[in-house]
């Protein structure tokens, strides 16, 4: 099902069983636009007044909050959850069963591993010196590993990894690559303990 009040440019291929609510935006062209194909897999639910550009393949069971903005050209997986009004800037990677909660900021070159968690306001960051002549040049997202949970208003410098299963505190900001299975918190983010399951 299609809003009538929403927009589907040309060039979008939609799976089965895909909704897509008021005042939506799929497909949107941008800067550079050479008739780039947009995909969206089976079961998806996109909620008001969400964005998708166009160059997204996007899998199965996606679903969106409202006015979430998702950017061109990122490779998204199955089984994967924007919360509303999060923002997916271009050329980003999201594997499979991935939840992105609400106001979340994912810039461009970042890679969301399988199964990993970002609470609430989290910010993800990739320039290191915002204002140089090459800051488009030198910008590296960071790197979340498989089921690494990132908890509420969490900032990741640039280029950071977190490792998998690792466990970041509400409200650190995470200047060193956080090693896999362990729990880190605080401004900056100490380790605490290893993380067991």
């Amino acid at each position: 099902m299609i809003a009538a009040t929403s927009i589907v440019y040309p060039g979008v291929k939609l799976g089965i069983n895909v909704t897509i609510e008021d005042f939506c935006i799929i497909g949107a062209h941008f800067r550079g636009f050479a008739n780039e194909e947009t995909v969206i897999g089976d079961n998806a639910l996109i909620r008001s007044h969400t964005v998708i550009y166009a160059g997204n393949r996007i899998g199965n069971d996606f679903q969106t909050g409202n006015k979430a903005n998702i950017r061109e050209l990122n490779t998204i997986g199955n089984n994967v959850s924007i919360g509303t009004m999060s923002v997916i800037e271009h050329h980003v990677q999201i594997e499979d069963n991935v939840r992105i909660h609400g106001q979340v900021f994912v810039p461009e070159y970042s890679v969301l591993q399988k199964d990993c968690w970002l609470g609430p306001h989290v910010t993800v960051t990739n320039a290191r010196y915002p204002k140089s002549p090459n800051a488009k040049r030198e910008l590296h997202g960071a790197t979340i590993g498989r089921n690494a949970k990132i908890g509420a208003q969490v900032t990741i410098l640039p280029g950071i990894m977190i490792g998998d299963n690792a466990l970041v505190g509400a409200g650190s900001v995470v200047v060193h690559d956080v090693p896999e299975n362990t729990i880190v918190a605080g401004n900056p983010a100490r380790f605490l303990r290893n993380n067991f399951y």
